[in-house]
């Protein structure tokens, strides 16, 4: 059974930080790109970060490009979101995805398998 389960989210002040994580089990983790995505309230659900297989090629939203940092480890099953210079227009669920193939991608429909999400908050 695949899994990803998140955790880090929480209620920062605009300016901070938060170091999002995703514990992955339940396939073949060295063979799949990851990708976080987040959703808004009353708002899509939109494409973040993603990280190839190998984690040599990563893409970004031009909205988190400068300020947020994806990374893998794979030793650990995980991938990561650091966070900085949070807006309050950041605020919603982000979701960690995982897609099987070398390159990640910025579509939903290009992912395979969700997390539940986990909230992040971010006050004016």
């Amino acid at each position: 059974q695949v899994q990803l389960v998140e955790s880090g989210g929480g209620l920062v002040q605009a300016g901070g930080s938060l170091r999002l994580s995703c514990a992955v089990s339940g396939l073949t983790y060295s063979t799949y790109s990851m990708g976080w995505f987040r959703q808004a309230p009353g708002k899509e659900r939109e494409f973040a970060a993603g990280i190839g297989w190998n984690g040599d090629r990563v893409i970004y939203a031009d909205s988190v490009k400068g300020r947020f940092t994806i990374s893998r480890d794979h030793a650990k099953n995980s991938v990561y979101l650091q966070m900085n210079s949070l807006k309050p227009e950041d605020t919603g669920v982000y979701y960690c995805s995982a897609r099987g193939g070398v390159l990640a991608g910025s579509r939903r429909d290009q992912y395979d398998y969700w997390g539940q999400g986990t909230q992040v908050t971010v006050s004016s």
